[in-house]
């Protein structure tokens, strides 16, 4: 057996006159080079691998071109698979869908009965309103319809919770 420095010289240059080969083969059969490449360096790990052990084979490069072609037959068979349980989840999906169909009647009592009201949909507007300052609009928004206090609001800010109140302030004055 060659020592390691001789035998990791012969793989290089095996690979460099194999690569091509080995990744446009590939290529042909997944129809991605990316994946072409991820293969035939996947080949090259699994040469680097197993040859210190084995010795160099009588033929490298159909060594690595059998290897880089096993594994895009296992990787196609992967997709495949994905493929399948990815159709009977959507099958199942449509099933379960089928099974439950809203009633349109259903439907527009449910929207009924979620009534924002015409005050609180003014509140929203108002707090709003384009007379205000960006940074005042969502401070004002935060306080009256998000519930939040001075401080959660000024902690989200980031800001110190007198400017924030102050913000809160102004807003309101510049409404009324």
């Amino acid at each position: 057996m060659p020592d390691r420095a001789a035998l990791h010289r012969s793989i290089d240059s095996v690979w460099r006159i194999e690569a091509a080969r080995i990744i446009a083969s590939v290529a042909r059969m997944t129809r991605d080079v990316g994946r072409a490449e991820e293969l035939a360096q996947d080949a090259l790990v699994a040469a680097l691998e197993h040859w210190p052990r084995t010795g160099l084979p009588d033929n490298p490069g159909a060594w690595l071109m059998t290897t880089a072609k096993r594994r895009a037959i296992d990787h196609l068979r992967q997709q495949a698979l994905h493929a399948r349980e990815h159709e009977a989840l959507g099958l199942d999906l449509q099933a379960l869908q089928a099974q439950y169909a809203p009633d349109v009647v259903d439907t527009l009592m449910d929207a009924e009965q979620d009534d924002i009201g015409d005050d609180l949909l003014r509140l929203i507007f108002t707090a709003c309103h384009l007379l205000l300052p960006k940074e005042a609009r969502v401070a004002l928004t935060l306080r009256l319809l998000g519930g939040l206090s001075t401080a959660e609001i000024a902690r989200a800010f980031l800001l110190p919770e007198p400017t924030i109140a102050q913000r809160i302030v102004r807003a309101k004055r510049t409404l009324s």
